[in-house]
Formats: structure tokens, sequence, C-alpha cells
């Protein structure tokens, strides 16, 4: 017998539209999967913040809205992965991104330096969360 897992797409205005054929998140399982997520304006898709501290904060809160429209949050975050320009900015990120994750059980984290992000951000994080 095979198990066959549904999945489910994430939409919600309250953060940037996808910017290619993908979907904000997908929900399979007991799982919801984060698009890379950006520093974007949700209204005008204009990137928020010149710095690593104010594109991380923006990310953290449109990864709030995709994950409340899931019907979940960032306490339940079991892996991270975090793409930035420059390492030279991983303090500043982390120090948001600590704000962001809480105390509990942490989730599990990569951190990567790219050459290049989508419009030409410093940070980029895409997670994966329990439903």
């Amino acid at each position: 017998m095979m198990f066959q897992l549904k999945k489910s797409v994430v939409a919600t205005e309250a953060a940037p539209k996808a910017i290619g054929p993908y979907s904000q998140a997908v929900v399979a399982g007991p799982f919801v999967f984060t698009s890379g997520t950006l520093p974007l304006d949700p209204a005008t898709g204009e990137i928020v913040g010149t710095t690593a501290t104010e594109q991380t904060r923006q990310v953290f809160e449109n990864l709030q809205a995709v994950l409340k429209a899931a019907g979940t949050n960032l306490s339940k975050a079991v892996k991270a992965t975090v793409f930035l320009k420059d390492l030279a900015d991983f303090a500043a990120m982390n120090e948001v991104y600590a704000s962001y994750v809480g105390d509990g059980v942490l989730p599990s984290r990569s951190a990567v330096q790219v050459a290049r992000l989508p419009k030409d951000v410093l940070v980029e994080i895409e997670m994966i969360v329990l439903a």
C-alpha cells in the first residue's frame, strides 16, 4: 500500500507575491515549506532596508505572514536556510534572527554566502516549519 502525501499552496497578500513560478509556501503532511523569502514590501514589491539588519527584519515579517496564512508560526520552525550576499553580515543577521525564533527549541540552520540573490538583496531565508 502506498502512502499519498497531499500538498496545498499557501498564499497571502500580507507577504510579497512570488516573483516567479513558485508558491510562497507549500503544506505537505505535517510540514510547511517556505520558499526563499526576500525583504520586499508586500504592497509594492520594493526592497525594504539597505542594511542586513533592516532586510532580515523584513524577511521575518514576511515569513511570519506566510506562516500565519498556513496556520502556524515561527516557534514551530525545524529548519532554516539563510543565504547572505556577504558573510560579513552574519552577526547583524543573527541578532535579528535570534529575536524572531525565540528561546525554545531552536531550528537547525545553515547559513551560506552566495554570489548574488534575487533583486540584489542582502539576505534570503527559507524555512521548514511544523504545520
